[in-house]
């Protein structure tokens, strides 16, 4: 593993191949895992570029949530963590990662799925930051089904479109009048969103759904100097894996990539980053691919 995440090195060996790994129950807790995700804990280092910057991320307790938190509060940004009451343990861990990094963080349990819960979490970033200046929507929630659309009950597609499209209009609404020309909204979409693959048809769905919000989204706000783009992230090591993918699947996770591993959420953190700093201030509107060589249209 290289020193930090700046370092040169050989991306088809710069992380091992997760291998065997068992069933977690869902949503997935990051200490049930035999093979922990490298979140940019030993390796991230910042330079300022978000200094003074007050950060909302949703799903923020692990996974990719946990490594843009990191980024985000070494690159000088306070962050408010939005995550189920039942991932408590795992969000004060992010939270321990943050405040280490000498910045803020204001834990906000509860579920998306919840109008009510998201007009909360704004109000709750405003009155402890002072505002919102980068929104991270990136809560998700998928369940494999190997039938397919029959397998697919009409609770799964519901908690699905709630968690990943309502929660992402709701969270928009309520905080876009809380923030300034200079502020950046970040959605988390995916590969699925262009490959769908038959097991996630709903997740797919949305993922497509979270693309086109995003360009709409852009076009809106820009005369307001809001941007607002999308990281398409491909197979990534997150606790969610080995809680909704069948037992078998989890071992070869990411071998169809061409870089032949699955991504670690410490490899996200950057393009999180990037489009949340001054670096991509003409940038709207856009999405970068996050995906270990496998092509996006």
């Amino acid at each position: 593993m290289s020193p930090d995440q700046t370092t040169p090195a050989d991306p088809t060996r710069r992380y091992a191949e997760p291998g065997a790994e068992p069933t977690i129950p869902h949503p997935g807790r990051t200490g049930d895992m035999r093979t922990e995700p490298d979140h940019g804990e030993e390796t991230y280092v910042g330079s300022g570029r978000l200094e003074g910057r007050r950060a909302v991320i949703t799903g923020g307790d692990s996974g990719i949530g946990r490594a843009v938190a990191i980024a985000f509060a070494r690159e000088g940004a306070d962050v408010v963590l939005s995550y189920l009451p039942e991932e408590q343990a795992d969000a004060e861990t992010t939270a321990h990662w943050v405040t280490e990094a000498g910045r803020r963080a204001v834990l906000v349990p509860g579920d998306v799925r919840e109008e009510a819960y998201n007009a909360e979490l704004v109000a709750r970033a405003v009155a402890e930051l002072g505002g919102i200046d980068v929104l991270v929507v990136n809560a998700a929630y998928q369940m494999a089904q190997d039938d397919g659309l029959l397998g697919i009950t009409t609770e799964q597609l519901d908690r699905v479109l709630k968690t990943n499209v309502y929660a992402l209009f709701w969270l928009c609404r309520a905080a876009v009048p809380h923030m300034a020309a200079g502020a950046s909204i970040i959605t988390t979409s995916s590969i699925q969103a262009y490959q769908p693959s038959p097991q996630l048809l709903d997740y797919a769905t949305t993922k497509a759904g979270i693309v086109n919000f995003t360009k709409g989204l852009a076009q809106q706000l820009a005369e307001r100097g809001i941007r607002v783009n999308t990281v398409a992230p491909g197979p990534i090591w997150t606790p969610l894996i080995p809680a909704t993918m069948p037992e078998g699947k989890v071992e070869s996770f990411g071998e169809d990539t061409p870089l032949g591993r699955p991504g670690q959420p410490a490899e996200l953190a950057p393009a999180y980053v990037f489009f949340a700093s001054g670096e991509s201030s003409y940038v709207t509107g856009e999405r970068l691919g996050v995906a270990g060589g496998r092509p996006m249209p």
